[in-house]
């Protein structure tokens, strides 16, 4: 997969390599990620654009840690060929002060926690989700927990009983 990053209001770091990380933890897990064809957008900016976002496609007046827009229904995304044009299969924007308050709050680096809302929005990407029943919230974190250990990033949702 092409991904294509935008870095605006996150301070300097090695946000490019760990987003190429997580592309590559997810195709591990989500097989469908691996089709060459597809290209995603992600961009790494500010509470108060997300919060624009949010409000604009979401008509939820608030930021939030990541937002993803799939460009594809997950059958389509199974059906590609992987011959052919590129494809776009989303985008994903994550806020930079939400995302860095949660992970002080959950004692992890913003690295860590940027890693895994990033999966987290490929796999919304790809089809997942974790709003219409548990089944579906299990399923999606055991491939969130999967990707980042794929990573090196220990289960986030250890801690959940």
């Amino acid at each position: 997969m092409q991904l294509d990053l935008d870095i605006e209001g996150w301070p300097r770091g090695g946000w490019e390599a760990l987003a190429e990380g997580a592309v590559r933890a997810c195709a591990v897990v989500e097989p469908a990620l691996v089709n060459p064809r597809l290209s995603a957008s992600l961009l790494f900016t500010t509470d108060a654009e997300v919060h624009a976002l949010n409000r604009e496609w979401r008509e939820r007046n608030k930021p939030t840690n990541v937002l993803s827009f799939p460009m594809l229904e997950r059958g389509e995304l199974l059906d590609l060929d992987p011959e052919g044009p590129p494809v776009m299969l989303g985008d994903i924007a994550l806020a930079h002060e939400t995302c860095a308050r949660e992970a002080e709050e959950k004692g992890v680096n913003l690295d860590t926690h940027a890693a895994h809302l990033i999966v987290h929005g490929l796999l919304h990407l790809a089809g997942h989700d974790h709003v219409h029943s548990d089944t579906q919230a299990e399923a999606m974190e055991a491939l969130e927990t999967a990707a980042l250990a794929k990573m090196g990033i220990s289960d986030p949702y250890g801690d959940r009983n």
